[in-house]
């Protein structure tokens, strides 16, 4: 294991062409809040006490762990004071670079895939499988550290063996966990929002379809996500905002198909998300 571990970098957009991997370690990280990127993560857990939260699932992890996250899930992990650090692996995979070297037989995306049969984000393997993943990391981190003579190739390479053998443990079945479940009713919450983000929602009225009071509802909700049902709403609208922009859809449309009553609302929140306009958006 490289012995550099790196400052822990609030950003949640990528630099890098392809990827991006950090180590990280740390004994006093504040609160980090909910939120979604453009990119897949690998999320490799070393030590420290943490839940991750992901899509209301909560999983409670242990040093080994491997965290599969899309980019249409909104995550958050939930740090614990511990007397050991909290150390991990980071790994961000641009769309583009999955797409490209993935085939007609082999699909690099597969592993991350939300709509696979018993999907789960939660990879727990034997010990030998996570030494054959931790070795791959490890290399993975010195190789894009240096500048040697054909470092982008090998970082290339170590990066596909790495994508090849967690597909491989996916499609095997080997140590996938079944999330533990935190909260029924904030679970079934979640899967209305995004079944219905395009049509109006609110607090009332989720409450009346699921037969709660609005209060229990906002409390229990909040109490598992860590922010309140509009947030979550709002966050969930701008995720997928987001995608659909990259495809090149006019903010014009996109502000309707996601919800939105307004454009200059849709505006408002984006901006305030994101930093820039949609339009500017289309535009990096």
């Amino acid at each position: 294991m490289p012995n550099r571990f790196q400052h822990f970098d609030t950003r949640q957009k990528m630099k890098g062409d392809s990827y991006e991997i950090f180590y990280y370690q740390d004994r006093h990280l504040g609160p980090v809040a909910l939120h979604h990127h453009d990119f897949y993560e690998v999320y490799f857990f070393l030590g420290g006490s943490v839940d991750y939260l992901v899509e209301g699932q909560t999983y409670q992890l242990q040093p080994g762990d491997l965290l599969l996250i899309s980019p249409l899930e909104l995550h958050q992990p939930i740090i614990h004071p511990d007397r050991d650090p909290y150390q991990r692996i980071v790994l961000w995979i641009k769309p583009e670079f999955l797409h490209r070297y993935s085939t007609a037989g082999t699909s690099l995306v597969h592993c991350f895939d939300i709509s696979r049969p018993a999907h789960t984000n939660l990879l727990r393997l034997a010990p030998q499988q996570q030494e054959l993943i931790r070795q791959t990391l490890d290399e993975l981190l010195r190789q894009t550290a240096t500048d040697q003579f054909g470092r982008d190739i090998l970082c290339q390479a170590l990066l596909l063996q790495f994508l090849v053998q967690l597909n491989r443990q996916i499609r095997d079945g080997s140590g996938t966990q079944e999330p533990e479940k935190e909260s029924s009713l904030t679970d079934r919450v979640i899967a209305y929002i995004g079944d219905h983000y395009a049509q109006p929602l609110s607090l009332d009225g989720l409450a009346e379809e699921f037969f709660v009071s609005k209060y229990h509802l906002s409390h229990e909700f909040a109490r598992v996500m860590g922010v309140s049902v509009y947030r979550y709403i709002t966050l969930k609208r701008l995720l997928i905002a987001r995608q659909m922009l990259t495809t090149g859809l006019r903010p014009s449309v996109v502000y309707e198909a996601c919800g939105f009553r307004d454009y200059a609302g849709f505006y408002r929140a984006f901006k305030a998300e994101y930093g820039c306009s949609p339009t500017e958006f289309t535009q990096t």
